[in-house]
Order: C-alpha cells, then structure tokens, then sequence
C-alpha cells in the first residue's frame, strides 16, 4: 500500500492507473497529487546536458515542496529565494549560503536582516530606495543590478513590477553604489515566467553586457550574470530551442569564464513531475432547444486549490478521463468543469471535449506542479489536496 508521508519507490515506469487501481478515492473527499521526483532528476541532467554553463538557482516560489526542494539539493542545485522564509527552508536542508541568491528586488527589512544573519549576500537590486535601504542595514552585500528587458509573449510579464530601465536607470544606480562604497557584482534580467518569444533571451543578454562594461568602467568586479527564469516544464524541444539560443549569446557576449552565470528556472523542474487526480462529484447537462449543448462536472479541487495556477499563471489545462481498458472509442462530448466551491468564478475549462463521466469517475490533469501547490487554500471548506511521491528505484 501506497503511503502519504514519505517516497514510494518504482521499477521501469510509474502507471498511474496501476496506482489508482490500488488507491480507494471514493472514500477520500480530497484531491490526489502524484509526484514523481525522478522526473526532477531527469530535468536536472536535461538543464546540465544542454546549460552546462549556467548554474541553476531553483526558484522555490514554484514550489515549495521540501520533497523538491530536498531532492534538488542533494542533485547539487542552488536556490532563487525571495524571502526570509525560502531562505530558512533552503538553508535547513544544509545548501550553503553562497548557493542563494535573495532575488526579491524591494525586500522587507526583516527580511534583510536575516540574510545578513545567514550570510546570504547576493540580491538583486532595481531601485535608489533599495539601494539605500542596503546601504543603511546590509552593506556587506553583493548587489545584482535587475533590469527590463521582458518578451513581447510570456505567460507571467513581470517587467510592471521588477526591473529598472536598462539605459538610465542602470547606469545611475550603479553610480549610487559607487558613491556608497557598496559592492555591484553583476546584474540580471527576467524575460517573464513561461516565455513564448526566444530571442528576448539573446537580446536581454546582449543588454547585459553594456551594462557589465559600464559597472568594469566604474571600477567593479562584474564577475555575475543571472539569466533569470522563463523556461517551459512540459516541452523539451522548446527548451532545447532557447537553450541554444542562450549559448549562442553567451559565446558572443560573455566568452570569458571568469564570469559566473546562473538562471532561475522554477516550472522547468517541477511542472510535469505532478499529476493531479480529480473525482466527478455532481453532473448536470445543458440543453439548447431540446438538444444536448454541453456537459458540466464538478469536480473535488478548482481556482482556489491547485487549478489557481489558470488564475496566477495562464495555464491551459488538459484532462484526461482514466478509462479502463476496453473503453476506447467512445463519443465525446462538449465539457464544461466547475470547481466544488459556491463561487462562479470556480471554472476550471469550457473547451473540453470528453466521453460522458459520472459521479464518482476520475479525471488525469497532467504538468500540474508549477505554482499550484503553494498558493493552493481550502476555501468554503474544501480541503487541498494529498500528495504522494515516487521515484524511481537506483539499478543495483
């Protein structure tokens, strides 16, 4: 039997319907997590193969998972942190704090003060406010210049909220440090999480060198260049795509291996190692003109448990109805599936088209491990969901 607080180990492929098969979900009110670390593991040596330059700082935001997290850190990654909390869980799990870097451009003073008690020194910075903020309580840091330069399609943009002007702004506040006697140690960039146009990469990275040359002028020793995140979980060839056109402008601009150069991949690792198993508790069928128009189920998570990531992060989700064997073929139907809570607003998809289900039926919603588990709540009482973990079993 399958058990909720620790690893379950598997021979050649994790089945997911040989799981299920063995797992009563009609006497469990809650969701189902299936988590397969070893596909973690496999992104791990994916990112080493095709970034062997870039040193991955995983964005625990992502998820926050210490199965993850703990995993990831015996596989040797670092950590993208943004607040005293993310520090404290990495730091418990023995990552050495030169393996952080505190990239949360305005942070809370409390927050400062414990990374300076850790010895987290490097953060990003994207404004003169921060700047002094530093200057006044954490002068020991190593400051990393953020700057804008996002994709014109990304899933997330985030250039509202992080990032100063690459020409002016970037300049001036390395001017401020340099007047400060602080320490400017590189600079960095974020296309957007889940970027969709790849050659935002080489021209952030082109941009990045213009301001390195500008920091060496001053007199810094610009010795870091944080990429950022934006890389897909669920499509390798995208990945290899942008993976060489990184290489391609790491050659052009930053040949030198003095530098340091790191990323902050978060949906990269975690997205496809989840799996979530819904289960149809309600059915009801719209007709238009006497004609059957669409079927509707409700099923036990929604928006404000682990399908929130529709919300917070654009995802499109898919789901697959866990038939039997011999049910193949069979007609489908317009599907529309609502969350269990009393709000409207709980609508997980309209555009589905799937076989007719009943109560107690299973739905499979695969690439479901970024920004869900997190930011998950039981709102109206309905519990988030059980997770189980598997990894692969080690050839002896």
């Amino acid at each position: 039997m399958y058990k909720f607080d620790e690893i379950n180990y598997y021979e050649d492929d994790l089945n997911i319907k040989n799981i299920l098969k063995e797992i009563n979900l009609q006497e469990i009110d809650e969701s189902l997590n299936i988590c397969d670390l070893t596909n973690i593991v496999n992104k791990h040596d994916i990112w080493q193969k095709n970034l062997p330059r870039i040193h991955p700082h995983y964005a625990v935001k992502c998820n926050d998972n210490p199965y993850i997290v703990k995993t990831l850190a015996e596989l040797g990654a670092s950590f993208d942190c943004a607040s005293k909390n993310e520090i404290k869980q990495v730091l418990d799990f023995g990552v050495n704090p030169e393996h952080i870097i505190f990239a949360n451009p305005c942070k809370p003073l409390s927050h400062i003060e414990f990374a300076k008690e850790k010895n987290v020194q490097t953060g990003t910075v994207d404004n003169e406010f921060e700047i002094y903020k530093l200057y006044k309580h954490y002068p020991e840091s190593k400051l990393v210049i953020r700057f804008r330069c996002e994709a014109k399609n990304a899933q997330c943009p985030l250039g509202n909220k992080f990032g100063c002007d690459a020409e002016n702004d970037a300049t001036a506040l390395m001017l401020l440090a340099k007047s400060l006697d602080l320490n400017v140690c590189g600079t960095s960039f974020h296309v957007g999480s889940g970027c969709n146009e790849f050659a935002a990469y080489n021209r952030a990275i082109m941009t990045a060198k213009n301001i390195f040359n500008f920091g060496e002028m001053l007199g810094f020793n610009m010795n870091l260049l944080d990429i950022g995140g934006g890389f897909p979980g669920s499509d390798d060839t995208k990945f290899l795509t942008i993976s060489n056109i990184i290489n391609v402008a790491l050659g052009r601009y930053f040949s030198s291996e003095k530098i340091k150069v790191i990323a902050e991949p978060g949906r990269f690792y975690v997205a496809a190692a989840y799996t979530l198993i819904c289960k149809i508790h309600a059915k009801r069928e719209v007709r238009n003109a006497g004609k059957l128009d669409t079927k509707m189920y409700y099923i036990n998570d929604g928006v404000y448990g682990s399908f929130n990531c529709i919300l917070y992060d654009h995802h499109e989700v898919t789901a697959t109805h866990m038939l039997n064997d011999s049910e193949g073929g069979l007609p489908t139907f317009k599907t529309l599936l609502w969350g269990p809570t009393c709000d409207a607003l709980d609508k997980i998809s309209d555009n589905l088209y799937l076989p007719n289900l009943n109560c107690g039926d299973l739905l499979a919603f695969p690439n479901m491990g970024a920004y869900t588990v997190p930011i998950a709540s039981p709102f109206n009482g309905f519990m988030t969901p059980k997770t189980l973990y598997f990894m692969k079993k080690k050839p002896t």
